[in-house]
């Protein structure tokens, strides 16, 4: 699977969004390591969880 997201991406959980505005800490294979604002460090599993680039 190729991520369209490279570490220090600003990214939202569209099913989450209290959780804020993410930064992609790290990507390894189909995790993703983003630092949300509200909700903290998570680790994503890409095939279950898509995260939409943050453009503003």
């Amino acid at each position: 699977m190729i991520l369209d997201f490279e570490p220090g991406d600003k990214v939202i959980n569209p099913n989450n969004k209290e959780w804020g505005v993410g930064q992609v800490q790290s990507i390894i294979n189909e995790k993703i390591t983003v630092n949300f604002e509200n909700a903290g460090k998570k680790v994503i599993i890409s095939n279950n969880i898509k995260l939409e680039k943050f453009n503003k």
